[in-house]
């Protein structure tokens, strides 16, 4: 995990070894400044002030040296902290873009979103802690010790007594609270999912008046992080009690011995200075202590969210372009052959069973089926978006897996059931589907998909800015500007997952018609659930779970009593109601 984390650091690397470095000067200088302050407070003898200026100017030229290494050590670490940071979900996000969909649904997207935001934080500030106190706290310790020993052995022996107490107790305490923390980051995730789905559909729970069944939902999740952050830091807090008594402790009795040691030999074993020395280098050692208190809860902290990034970034897409993978598609021709898929590999139930189906460059291929008979995964398999599980899928007389995966999806275009617009203008939206297409270009395609006419209605036409998710336009605007950034494309295969299913038969007709007049040579493959929308295809395939239940021509299909003959009728009596 640590060696995954680390791969991130990259550029950094030079402010994130300057910080200890810089560090550990300043420790050395911190830790002579007692010494100099025992030589200040022996010096008052009363005979003369020279002495004293002298140690004294000693000391002010120390402190401000102590004070410079420690503010260019504080900055390197921030610097190395925040660019770690940076380059983490950096990394993270350029790796979710590279996951199959099949890794997509292995991590929720509320999960995803909490280890790019809470678990990167919590690593950063633990990273600026390591590099800095981390560094320090130990050297202040052994410099501190090494420096007591110097002036009374025996009482430095006081200091190596507390420093395994506080040990100790600061071990059991992260052993017991580790634990807590790996639930809570759990539940954060909960948390989080439930934001994420209450923003994403605020206008269901709108329309049927559920504000409060979804505040009660946000309001357990929260209370759930809550209780056990409360016990955590319940726990924790006796960190700093443990802490404060053994300085105490350690205060009293240095000042109790170190004062029978000075009436006992006449400040000869030791004098007043040494004692405020040894009281100095105590208060420096504990409070290292307890500065290590916070970077061990820090780090516990951090711990589970490293491991939660790492997870990300260690994972493996389940599909990957093989090595020198064939960059040219050669027709729109498409071969199921003998295929069967599964979601995952511990399900028993196959989501398509035994397909065989051959689809002709330039034909248009209509889909119907039932809700759940497997439509929308049929086609998934097309651009490798999933993996068969059993036989095969070719393109142009070629496995898919045996293409380049940007390749292969560069020549299949997929407007899909839930259509997305991002938040941009119309051009930028447009040309997601070719990068340097120009104005002639957009309203060419936009005439294709029925869009022209409503986008120059619009004060700033093609300008017009889309709000994210395009919640400014209707429904069949979106699909109709969904399907122009998938013509832009030029593509061999244009899939059309029942995305004009929120526009009029007369437009849907029109969209059709224009398709199979422009684009002659692309393979069309519709999805619908209206029959009027697929019953000039060359070939219609009718799905019933994750089978082939009917294949042929609108007529042939009337012909023949079954699934399609009984869409279509029910369909027609509909329109005869009306």
């Amino acid at each position: 995990m640590i060696k995954t984390l680390l791969k991130s650091v990259r550029q950094y690397k030079k402010a994130s070894l300057a910080s200890p470095l810089l560090v550990t000067v300043e420790v050395i200088i911190e830790c002579f400044l007692p010494l100099v302050m025992a030589m200040v407070i022996d010096s008052m003898s009363g005979n003369s002030m020279t002495p004293i200026l002298k140690y004294g100017l000693m000391l002010v030229i120390m402190a401000m040296f102590s004070l410079l290494f420690g503010v260019l050590a504080g900055r390197e670490a921030a610097t190395a902290s925040c660019g770690f940071a940076k380059n983490l979900r950096q990394d993270m996000y350029f790796k979710i873009q590279d996951f199959a969909f099949a890794d997509m649904d292995k991590f929720s997207t509320s999960s995803l979103v909490t280890r790019m935001t809470t678990d990167v934080t919590n690593v950063q500030n633990a990273y600026q802690m390591i590099i800095r106190a981390a560094i320090r706290t130990p050297l202040m310790m052994i410099f501190s010790v090494i420096m007591s020993m110097t002036i009374n052995v025996k009482m430095a022996c006081i200091f190596l007594v507390t420093i395994p107490v506080l040990g100790i107790a600061l071990f059991g305490i992260v052993l017991y609270v580790h634990p807590i923390f790996k639930r809570i980051f759990k539940k954060y995730d909960a948390m989080n999912n439930s934001v994420q789905e209450n923003i994403a559909g605020i206008r269901v729970v709108k329309s049927f008046v559920r504000e409060d069944y979804e505040a009660k939902k946000f309001g357990k999740a929260s209370e759930d992080v809550r209780k056990d952050f409360t016990r955590a830091e319940k726990i924790l807090a006796f960190n700093n009690p443990v802490m404060m008594f053994c300085i105490y402790m350690s205060m009293l009795l240095i000042s109790y011995f170190g004062a029978r040691i000075i009436i006992g030999t006449g400040a000869v074993s030791l004098t007043t200075g040494e004692l405020s020395s040894l009281i100095s280098y105590g208060v420096q050692i504990l409070a290292a202590m307890m500065v290590l208190s916070m970077v061990f809860v820090m780090t516990i902290m951090a711990e589970e969210s490293a491991n939660r990034i790492a997870e990300v970034l260690t994972q493996e897409s389940s599909l990957q372009s093989p090595e020198n993978g064939i960059r040219k598609v050669k027709n729109g021709k498409i071969d199921f052959e003998n295929v069967s898929f599964c979601y995952s590999k511990a399900s028993k139930k196959k989501a398509l069973s035994n397909i065989n189906l051959t689809i002709n460059p330039g034909e248009t291929i209509g889909i119907i089926g039932g809700t759940g008979s497997a439509k929308t995964t049929l086609i998934q398999l097309i651009s490798r978006l999933y993996d068969v599980t059993e036989g095969s899928v070719k393109v142009g007389g070629i496995d898919v897996r045996k293409y380049d995966l940007e390749a292969l999806r560069n020549e299949v275009a997929v407007v899909l059931q839930k259509n997305v617009l991002f938040s941009g203008t119309i051009k930028e939206n447009l040309r997601w589907g070719k990068k340097d297409a120009d104005e002639e270009e957009l309203i060419r395609v936009c005439r294709l998909a029925q869009a022209d006419e409503f986008i120059q209605q619009f004060p700033k036409k093609y300008d017009t800015y889309i709000e994210q998710g395009g919640t400014n336009v209707s429904g069949g605007q979106k699909q109709r500007l969904c399907i122009a950034r998938a013509l832009l494309k030029k593509p061999k295969i244009l899939i059309l997952d029942d995305s004009t299913s929120a526009v009029d038969t007369k437009t849907d007709a029109l969209i059709r018609k224009a398709m199979s007049e422009e684009i002659p040579d692309t393979t069309k493959i519709i999805i619908a659930q209206r029959v009027s929308s697929v019953e000039d295809a060359d070939k219609i395939i009718v799905m019933d779970g994750g089978r082939i239940a009917q294949q042929g021509t609108h007529r042939q299909l009337l012909a023949a009593d079954g699934i399609y003959r009984e869409v279509y009728d029910s369909q027609t009596r509909s329109k005869e109601v009306e």
